[in-house]
């Protein structure tokens, strides 16, 4: 039979085992979100600097009239 101080400490001892577990689980979550929104963060970038060198850069133009032969 345990006595009653026993009890307490391993109460307490499951109490920060399972306070370290959802820190733990936690921060996994947070690193899954973060890296998830730095990808999109950066798939943005690159779309905008394509949408900003499509805009940029002169097409040359084609006349329609003319004949490739």
């Amino acid at each position: 039979m345990t006595s009653h101080v026993e009890q307490q400490i391993a109460a307490r001892i499951a109490a920060a085992k399972s306070k370290r577990r959802q820190r733990r689980e936690q921060r996994a979550e947070f690193v899954e979100n973060r890296t998830h929104g730095l990808q999109a963060r950066m798939a943005a970038k690159v779309r905008r600097w394509a949408d900003e060198d499509d805009a940029t850069v002169p097409r040359p133009a084609v006349d329609e009239d003319e004949d490739e032969t």
